[in-house]
């Protein structure tokens, strides 16, 4: 990796710097908790990760969280896993969440969209109303504090006030997205035995109505633990026998009762991917959650009650409770239940423009997907209120970077962020007041001491090595359901560098301070001991206009040897001939290196991806070293299991 100095793409303005909340919180914290007034952002992250308890103190009063029950300090035991913070106090997410109604009652806190693209505004006062009632509901069901509420919901206006509710009585909120067929919500809402579950009927996603009634039954039958089930008529069909009715318990008008719960009360379960067993439940606290998502929403992404916050996203992923908590630095959010790209490749633009979004985010392989298709955003739709396009779920190639900057504006402050499901947050990624390089992040998050490491656990600059952060996070997981001695939260993240967050991605830390993502470390290719992230094989491959996506494997062999094949999804009208082939080849050789250019070039019928979208590599290359498929993945954890079939074939036959 070099350690030149670029050009950046983008570089913020002395206003936008001045403007910026993240320099106003510098500036008060130099004031009054010794933070450095001079070098920029560095020095203030040095300062962060350095003064870990002043930094997340100093969070707190900038933001204005209520204790209701004072902390005894900021951090009690800090080692990892199992740090613990602001002992003694109590708080409640919900609260926080709603505390824009007295200064913004009539203004909308949701803007709710479906594929008609039309947006439909729920006010600040409503919302609050909403949950007000629905709490109450939960209350005279029995829910209690530490009750686990699911949702299987799309990303509606009811699935905000059902996690809100359910927070504001203690309870644990759990959501899956209705796409998610009986055995995946199964896998996941079983471990945690919910008392309440919400439910659609059906949901709209491409043009067309999905019935789910069959598999909400199935729902009811096997969650024995289920003390009522809300039914919500997204299709209009009336409620099954034995069901409560949405209408009926969100029509009172009732000022919420917040229960004032300990920092560390759990807030909700998310789940990891489970493509190679059950999914994780990773618990993660009100109060971690909390000061964690006004750390990066206000000061990151720089949101506030002017702004209009989009992320298209599910209910079934984290990005989701990541948007909602957009409500709590008083920001509208913007719901999209539907297809990413019905009735066209645009329609994530359009829905920007309808909405006035000020920070669009949506996924890597979309931005990718629009520059295939010859989207023209800035052509087709006004944007000007578009200040922020941010990418996550897979690392923005730097083909991404260049076509954002020209086809959505060339003033435009492009974050491509990378966190995970596990700490329902970003390690590192926007920073509003610093440059923007081709196929970087900007810097490492506040707070988040996150390192590049070798296998011995040196420190690397301008070399790849493991992501790892090195102190606590406030959302780190308090703990996974169902591991009463922590053997299974331990062995994720601990196992490698004892004390120390190995999160299992391939990065490297620049000497500028920015950081590059090069995918996942457990599906590592390594080459004459050369390693290299899948990630910059895609990138460089899925530059040619015939292919459409492609998966890259290596497997060490019996022998000794090392087979790597790349498999390839072909652009309609595309033939796998040795033309292409050898364009593939040079390609990598040319723009990587020799060494990673594939053993064999496979076209496949398509590429398996996890349900929330990610390409699975650790399963087929279980199944292609001869793990049965029952063995190699979850079932329940693909979008398309018949696509594995040809990975189980291919492997019977070089057997």
């Amino acid at each position: 990796m070099s350690t030149e100095n670029p050009q950046p793409l983008w570089q913020p303005d002395p206003e936008r710097i001045a403007q910026a909340q993240i320099t106003r919180f510098q500036a008060w914290a130099a004031e009054h908790h010794g933070a450095p007034t001079e070098g920029g952002y560095a020095a203030l992250h040095r300062w962060s990760v350095d003064e870990l308890d002043t930094f997340w103190k100093a969070v707190t009063e900038w933001f204005d969280v209520r204790f209701s029950t004072p902390y005894a300090r900021v951090l009690g035991d800090r080692a990892m896993p199992g740090a613990q913070w602001f002992p003694g106090a109590t708080l409640n997410y919900a609260e926080h969440a709603l505390r824009a109604t007295a200064t913004r009652a009539d203004e909308p806190a949701l803007l709710c969209v479906d594929e008609t693209h039309e947006p439909r505004a729920v006010t600040w006062s409503e919302l609050r109303r909403q949950v007000g009632s629905l709490a109450a509901e939960l209350r005279a069901l029995g829910v209690r504090p530490g009750d686990r509420v699911s949702g299987y919901l799309p990303n509606i206006p009811e699935a905000v006030v059902a996690l809100l509710a359910t927070a504001a009585v203690g309870g644990v909120w759990t959501s899956c997205a209705p796409d998610f067929g009986a055995r995946s919500v199964l896998d996941r809402f079983q471990q945690v035995e919910p008392v309440v579950l919400f439910t659609v009927d059906g949901y709209r996603y491409g043009g067309k109505e999905h019935d789910r009634r069959d598999t909400v039954a199935e729902l009811r039958r096997e969650l024995p633990s289920l003390r009522a089930v809300v039914h919500i008529p997204l299709l209009g069909t009336e409620a099954p026998e034995g069901t409560l009715e949405w209408p009926a318990l969100t029509s009172a008008d009732v000022e919420p009762d917040f229960e004032q719960v300990p920092f560390d009360h759990p807030l909700w379960v998310l789940y990891s991917s489970g493509t190679t067993g059950l999914p994780k439940p990773i618990v993660q606290s009100q109060g971690g959650i909390l000061v964690e998502h006004l750390k990066q929403l206000g000061l990151h992404c720089d949101l506030g009650p002017e702004d209009r916050f989009f992320w298209y996203t599910s209910t079934g992923w984290m990005m989701w409770n990541f948007l909602v908590s957009g409500l709590l630095t008083g920001t509208t959010i913007v719901l999209y239940d539907g297809s990413p790209g019905h009735p066209d490749t645009g329609a994530q633009w359009r829905i920007a423009e309808r909405t006035r979004a000020t920070l669009y985010g949506t996924s890597a392989a979309y931005v990718m997907a629009c520059r295939k298709a010859q989207v023209h955003p800035a052509r087709d739709y006004d944007l000007s209120s578009v200040r922020c396009v941010a990418t996550t779920g897979s690392p923005l190639p730097p083909d991404g970077f260049r076509w954002l900057h020209d086809e959505v504006r060339d003033d435009l402050w492009i974050a491509s962020v990378s966190g995970g499901t596990d700490v329902c947050s970003c390690f590192a990624g926007a920073v509003p007041t610093l440059p923007v390089h081709v196929g970087e992040l900007q810097a490492p998050g506040l707070g988040t001491d996150l390192q590049s490491w070798d296998p011995s656990g040196k420190p690397l600059i301008d070399e790849v090595g493991e992501l790892v952060v090195t102190n606590p996070m406030p959302s780190m997981p308090i703990y996974f359901w169902n591991d009463p001695d922590g053997s299974r939260y331990h062995d994720s993240y601990f196992d490698t560098y004892p004390g120390v967050w190995r999160h299992g991605d391939w990065i490297t830390v620049t000497s500028r301070g920015s950081v590059v993502i090069h995918g996942r470390s457990d599906s590592t290719l390594n080459r004459q001991g050369v390693r290299m992230g899948s990630a910059d094989i895609y990138e460089a491959v899925e530059r040619l206009p015939e292919i459409k996506e492609s998966l890259v494997i290596g497997i060490e062999q019996p022998d000794g040897g090392y087979w790597m094949p790349l498999f390839v999804h072909l652009a309609p009208g595309a033939e796998l001939d040795d033309t292409l082939r050898d364009r593939v080849k040079q390609t990598i050789r040319e723009q990587l290196s020799p060494r990673h250019v594939p053993d064999e070039i496979i076209e496949v019928p398509g590429i398996p991806h996890t349900l929330t979208g990610k390409r699975i590599e650790v399963p087929v290359k279980r199944l292609l070293q001869g793990t049965p498929l029952d063995k190699a993945v979850n079932p329940g954890s693909v979008d398309n299991l018949d696509l594995l079939h040809f990975y189980e074939d291919l492997a019977r036959k070089r057997a």
